[in-house]
């Protein structure tokens, strides 16, 4: 079983950034690691997934050129580098072990406000 807790959300204004972070423990035969975000009111909604085998990203065309995930495999660390961002991304950051964020963590707060 595979423990996930994010941290590093807060609140930031429109064109800021931001940089989140998912410590991982325990152990998964999954090759790949997901953010995933709920706005409010809103589903939730895939991110953003790195295959921790070939280090492969993949982006919603939503964050696509703005946001980069990465990870520190010695430090057991998913990344979330969030620039450029906009009220719309305002949401529940979490990570997770699938796309669609049925084992995710408790979740980061992001609010982009002017």
């Amino acid at each position: 079983e595979v423990q996930l807790v994010e941290s590093g959300g807060g609140s930031v204004h429109p064109g800021g950034s931001l940089k989140l972070s998912c410590a991982v423990s325990g152990t998964s035969a999954r090759n790949t690691l997901s953010w995933v975000r709920q706005a409010p009111g809103e589903e939730l909604e895939w991110v953003s997934t790195i295959n921790i085998r070939s280090n492969n990203t993949f982006y919603a065309s939503s964050v696509k050129d703005r946001f980069t995930i990465s990870r520190d495999a010695a430090k057991n660390t998913l990344y979330l580098q969030m620039n450029s961002l906009n009220p719309e991304d305002t949401a529940v950051y979490y990570c997770s072990t699938d796309t669609a964020g049925r084992n995710r963590g408790q979740g980061t707060q992001v609010t982009v406000s002017s």
